[in-house]
């Protein structure tokens, strides 16, 4: 077989992403928090891009048209300034009484660091001493350049910080510091030990009994309960250092899944007391801390903030706006532009100018394009989940992805990206947009099939209006959905139960009768 080259034309069709399109992706995903550090940065990497609206409109103007009428910008009173000599004399420009009348106080009330000027004053000196304390701090070390103000921040301590702190005085050994540090470093936020002692010691080449000493250690410090490799643990260090960890104690604290089950009776029996000691156990267990490191600093929540409002219109209908905080707006300076380009020396700052004018330009763009496609879906939502916004979540109507982009007329990915991190502000409260999508329950005998959120709703009511005497089971309420025309299984309505993080019927007559 012989090898040749040859030359070929053949014609396709392919997609090609563009850096300016992938940054229009990019944004359709990206929440209004992530939207706004996105942008700042393009603000502080692009000199032709501005932020919209940080002068107010007209301010300039407006000092130009006083300039030129030659009208005073402030009232005539405060055109020539004051001298401060003149307020302390009897007939000066200013009374010394007027002034203290309306201030509410007197020309004598100064502070310690004034009382040389004071007295300079007070002697008639033309020139007032300056004293080094005007200008000195405690150390005697003036204001200079070389001061840190960033140094006299105050930062949220860490539970890591804290911990090893509290090391460095615990002990001076290298070793026994390394292993503390390491096993410092594997504690979460919450204050618990993530990974097992083996792998530590394997890690650090010690002995697994070296690794247990250095725990303890760790475990003494504070806050108390922090290093536990267990729920049980935390409480049963909580409780050694109350001197309330009794055999009793130690029994219920091994039982903690009786306690979470209300089992009395059981644990009455695995502890060996009545009632009352068993009600004051339960009582000390529930004032110690189970989550000991959540009182240091971790990563801030961030609110839901929403990027679309609902209200409703005058004729019944249905008002979808944007949020103008959620929307950053900049500006293209193209007289800036005009400017810098006139001015370029060589083909670099030319290419240079071009490429910041047309990243400006795409990034103005896609931010419209953005805000054109999130109100699009928004308003598509809730068009389909009409019934919600009118009447509750009993309303929801099963919805997916593919619904709401056919009728927009967008690819589901689209749909996908804008609904994510994104929210609805309505009468009833602030909505995740994924909200409104929902897996669909199919209606007994072929009626119309149900949301699962609905479905969820209805079945947190039910628990709710239960009372002590009647408490119903899962089949208890897969029957009365059944009745009211869904078809649902035993499992679901459990699994959905869960997801509430409600109960089971026996837990929940058990608090019932504790109450």
């Amino acid at each position: 077989m012989a090898l040749s080259h040859r030359l070929e034309l053949r014609q396709g069709q392919s997609l090609v992403m563009t850096p300016q399109l992938l940054q229009a992706i990019k944004l359709l995903q990206l929440s209004h928090f992530e939207l706004m550090a996105h942008v700042e940065a393009e603000l502080e990497t692009n000199p032709l891009l501005e932020r919209g609206g940080d002068v107010a409109d007209g301010f300039d103007g407006a000092d130009e048209r006083h300039a030129d009428a030659h009208e005073p910008a402030t009232p005539a009173s405060f055109d020539t300034p004051l001298d401060p000599a003149d307020w302390s004399q009897p007939d000066g420009g200013l009374q010394r009484e007027t002034i203290e009348a309306d201030f509410g106080t007197t020309f004598d009330n100064v502070f310690q660091d004034e009382a040389p000027l004071r007295a300079a004053e007070a002697a008639g000196g033309s020139e007032l001493p300056v004293s080094s304390s005007l200008w000195s701090g405690v150390g005697g070390g003036g204001f200079d350049d070389d001061m840190d103000f960033a140094a006299t921040l105050v930062a949220d301590e860490t539970l890591h910080g804290h911990l090893e702190a509290q090391l460095d005085l615990a002990t001076t050994d290298p070793v026994t510091q390394l292993i503390g540090r390491f096993l410092i470093d594997a504690i979460d936020e919450a204050g618990y030990l993530a990974e097992d002692l083996a792998v530590i010691a394997d890690r650090l080449d010690v002995g697994v009994s070296r690794v247990e000493l250095v725990l303890k250690l760790v475990q003494s410090f504070e806050p108390s309960g922090v290093g536990a490799r267990s729920l049980a643990e935390c409480l049963a260090i909580q409780l050694r250092e109350l001197d309330r960890f009794d055999p009793a104690m130690e029994a219920l604290v091994a039982n903690l899944p009786l306690v979470a089950r209300r089992d009395f009776q059981a644990l009455k029996r695995i502890c060996g007391v009545d009632d009352e000691d068993l009600a004051d156990m339960l009582a000390e267990v529930r004032q110690l801390d189970p989550k000991p490191g959540r009182a240091f600093g971790s990563t801030p929540v961030q609110p839901l903030v929403p990027d679309v409002f609902v209200r409703t219109a005058p004729d019944g209908s249905w008002l979808i706006d944007l949020n103008p905080e959620t929307l950053p707006r900049v500006l293209v300076n193209q007289t800036y532009h005009a400017k810098v380009a006139r001015h370029a020396r060589n083909d670099t700052e030319k290419a240079y100018i071009a490429d910041c004018l047309q990243n400006a330009t795409w990034l103005q763009r896609s931010l419209e394009q953005r805000a054109k496609t999130i109100l699009k879906v928004a308003s598509e939502i809730v068009r389909q989940q009409d019934g919600f916004f009118a009447y509750g979540a009993e309303h929801l109507r099963p919805l997916n992805l593919k619904t709401v982009a056919d009728a927009i007329g967008l690819h589901e990915s689209t749909v996908s990206r804008v609904t994510s991190n994104k929210a609805i502000g309505t009468s009833r409260g602030v909505f995740a947009m994924k909200y409104f999508f929902s897996a669909a329950i199919a209606g007994v005998t072929g009626a119309e099939s149900h949301s699962a959120e609905a479905v969820r709703h209805r079945i947190k009511q039910m628990i709710d209006q239960e009372t002590p005497r009647d408490i119903l089971s899962d089949d208890a309420i897969v029957q009365k959905l059944r009745d009211s025309g869904i078809d649902i299984a035993r499992r679901t309505v459990a699994k959905y139960r869960e997801s509430l993080r409600i109960p089971s019927s026996v837990e929940r007559r058990r608090m019932h009768q504790r109450a």
